[in-house]
């Protein structure tokens, strides 16, 4: 076993997972049959290159260990952690932690500590060459983007991301994973505007840095000049961005069992809420997937359907709310989830036939939406949503892309944009798209719906 922050391997993990068990035992606070704990151990290496203005101007790496344990003495439970592996500093947090949990009410919440469940997915979502990956190697990928449009100021970063894990619990669950997620995120300036691009995989070799750049720096051109467009309602055919928009707040606002649990979801499990070309799924088993094979209370993740041809038939939940509602937990636990609750984090909505093309052809007067920003829940019963569009926003006559538009104020339920008969077309380039919660965390296609309600300009 190595020390002092040098762990290394999944072995090593598991091994320093075990080794907390096993001090937790042996602590004289520790030492009752009315004391359980949970341990994750994760061992993550990042790097990030961001540039403005067409120049790299910064580079970080950074590479940590930390603790996070969860102790409960008689139903009393706390939380803590540390990146501090020493003897010790672990001794140390067990101490502190146990003596908190014993201070606190009863949590009338705690499913205990969580018993051996055989994984479901065996296999790790990581590629080695994006873990191992050099600044060298994603200044190259920047330098591409910035080139696609030499004349157009660039700003935006690219990151990789390396995960390893493990855990364990007094009640015997044990668990190891790995994942790696690369992500490169840009615009394309002229002097009146700006275009966007997203692009996330497994793999940092998968990412297109020049297909990213072309695509940023075409959305900026064609809306550097633009026209002010009256509110109204809107047919649109919304870009994977603005419905991983849409998806992750149904997934966090309406499919997290605490949200329904506590009676602020839209979400009624076996109706038809939605358009019956829907399906989605809460998917760690698809081949792009970036998560661990377990969640934050080592809970194996599972695939699981959230909407089955627009109806709704699953909530995410961790253990609590599985306990809550007499169900099973999906693998669903996100650090915090005491109080925001269980959130599918491989959301993916099923892509359709059409090629975006296709979708735009149909539509006689509309809008193409690339991207929705700074967006915010009005009421969560039916997912009234306000905020705004962003970076690439233009009009469609007469199936054709025509001019751009200026940034529009919407105010739309999500729920009711999606009802049954209101979705036009779905497309058949789904991929992971950013939305407000970060990267890695929706695979979405493009959408054509009948109606979007914008409500005004940028400015209100």
């Amino acid at each position: 076993m190595t020390t002092e922050n040098s762990v290394i391997t999944r072995d090593d993990l598991q091994a320093l997972a075990d080794r907390i068990i096993e001090m937790v035992r042996a602590n004289p606070r520790g030492n009752h049959d009315d004391v359980e704990a949970n341990v994750l151990v994760g061992r993550t290496r990042h790097g990030l290159t961001r540039f403005a203005n067409s120049f790299i101007h910064q580079h970080v790496g950074e590479e940590t260990v930390t603790v996070g344990l969860t102790v409960a003495v008689g139903g009393r439970t706390a939380t803590a952690g540390t990146t501090d592996t020493r003897e010790d500093a672990l001794e140390a947090l067990i101490d502190t932690t146990l003596e908190s949990a014993a201070l606190q009410p009863i949590d009338p919440h705690w499913p205990g500590a969580t018993p051996p469940v055989e994984a479901s997915i065996t296999e790790d979502n990581y590629d080695e060459a994006t873990a191992a990956a050099r600044p060298d190697e994603r200044a190259a990928m920047v330098k591409t983007f910035v080139d696609a449009a030499a004349d157009l100021r660039a700003a935006g970063y690219l990151d990789t991301h390396a995960t390893w894990a493990a855990f364990a619990s007094t009640a015997g669950q044990r668990a190891v994973g790995r994942s790696t997620r690369a992500t490169i995120d840009g615009i394309h300036q002229t002097g009146t505007s700006a275009g966007s691009a997203h692009q996330t995989s497994q793999r940092l070799g998968d990412l297109d840095a020049v297909a990213a750049g072309a695509t940023a720096a075409d959305r900026a051109r064609r809306s550097a000049e633009f026209v002010d467009l009256d509110p109204g309602i809107y047919e649109v055919v919304l870009g994977p961005e603005a419905v991983a928009t849409m998806l992750t707040f149904l997934a966090v606002y309406g499919f997290n069992a605490k949200m329904h649990l506590d009676g602020a979801s839209f979400v009624k499990i076996g109706e038809q809420q939605l358009d019956d070309q829907l399906t989605i799924l809460d998917d760690p088993t698809d081949p792009r997937a970036v998560v661990l094979p377990f969640d934050n209370e080592g809970t194996p993740r599972q695939r699981f359907a959230l909407v089955e041809a627009g109806v709704s038939t699953s909530l995410a939940h961790d253990r609590r709310t599985a306990g809550r509602a007499g169900a099973r937990s999906t693998g669903s636990a996100i650090p915090g989830g005491s109080e925001i609750g269980a959130v599918p984090t491989s959301v993916k909505l099923q892509p359709g036939s059409s090629n975006p093309d296709d979708l735009v052809a149909g539509v006689e007067r509309g809008l193409l939406v690339t991207q929705f920003h700074y967006c915010r829940v009005l009421d969560p019963k039916t997912l009234v949503v306000t905020g705004l569009t962003r970076n690439g926003t233009f009009l469609i006559e007469n199936g054709q892309v025509g001019g751009a538009v200026g940034n529009l104020r919407f105010t739309q339920s999500f729920v009711g944009a999606l009802a049954q008969g209101q979705v036009a077309g779905i497309g058949n380039d789904d991929r992971y798209a950013d939305a407000e919660f970060g990267p890695g965390m929706v695979i979405a296609p493009s959408l054509r719906l009948k109606a979007w309600n914008f409500t005004g300009g940028a400015k209100g």
